[in-house]
């Protein structure tokens, strides 16, 4: 899977899946940038064949619905739909 590496503090493993045109999606990427953390997302409405495939694949094991965003913070916590709190509460 291709994803974007943003640099920062590092809080372990944070992937972001994402939409492009998600207003919700653009409002997780800036809080993580405002608290300066290390984190991957993907875009993935800008994949297709099987990396769409894979990507699609690799949400559903974190969130069934497939809806966006999806935040997996240490492959254990899953953060769906936009919540800074509970956001902060993990990274902070």
């Amino acid at each position: 899977m291709n994803t974007t590496h943003i640099d920062g503090e590092n809080k372990g493993s944070i992937l972001l899946f994402a939409l492009s045109t998600c207003g919700w999606c653009k409002k997780v990427k800036d809080l993580l940038d405002e608290l300066n953390v290390e984190y991957d997302y993907v875009y993935a409405d800008l994949t297709q064949g099987e990396e769409r495939d894979i990507i699609v694949s690799q949400l559903k094991n974190y969130n069934s619905k497939i809806s966006f965003p999806t935040l997996i913070i240490n492959e254990t916590n899953v953060i769906v739909g936009y919540n800074p709190d509970e956001i902060k509460e993990l990274l902070i």
